[in-house]
């Protein structure tokens, strides 16, 4: 069975480009293993996009975004049980392999959650003048990668 690709209101097209790239972070996590990379190359990368991306993607849904729907419910729950799961990995220090495998691993179900279960219950809620505040506050903006050690190559 094929997931078939969701319309995603304008409002929040900015946050999916941003999941992709999350999920590009993933792949390139991947990649840099199956390329035999040391873990620290790929652990410098996986700090800055968090640093530099992932939090005030979390900051932005967490603020504007999951606030559309109640408080108590589940979906909101979870998407932040795992916005605190994937920062604690973040702050991990023991080892970077198995740490980084997890980081790959929970960031790409936590993305997938959000496109196809969080997102679209939020859509089917949200007024047009929830959706209309969420496109004035969060522009889209041009990805900027770090290319200094592109281990993934």
């Amino acid at each position: 069975m094929q997931n078939k690709p969701q319309k995603r209101h304008k409002a929040l097209q900015p946050l999916s480009r941003e999941h992709h790239h999350g999920l590009l972070l993933s792949w390139k996590i991947r990649s840099g293993f199956s390329k035999n990379i040391a873990p620290e190359r790929i652990r410098m990368y996986a700090n800055w996009f968090f640093k530099t991306h992932l939090i005030p993607h979390f900051e932005m849904e967490e603020t504007h975004i999951f606030t559309i729907l109640e408080e108590d419910n589940e979906l909101v729950k979870k998407a932040l049980a795992d916005h605190k799961q994937i920062k604690a990995l973040f702050a991990e220090t023991e080892d970077d392999a198995i740490t980084l495998g997890k980081i790959e691993e929970v960031l790409e179900q936590h993305i997938r959650f959000e496109e196809r279960i969080l997102f679209p219950e939020i859509q089917k809620i949200a007024t047009e003048e929830q959706m209309l505040q969420i496109e004035k506050i969060h522009q889209p903006e041009d990805f900027k990668d770090n290319i200094e050690d592109e281990f993934w190559k």
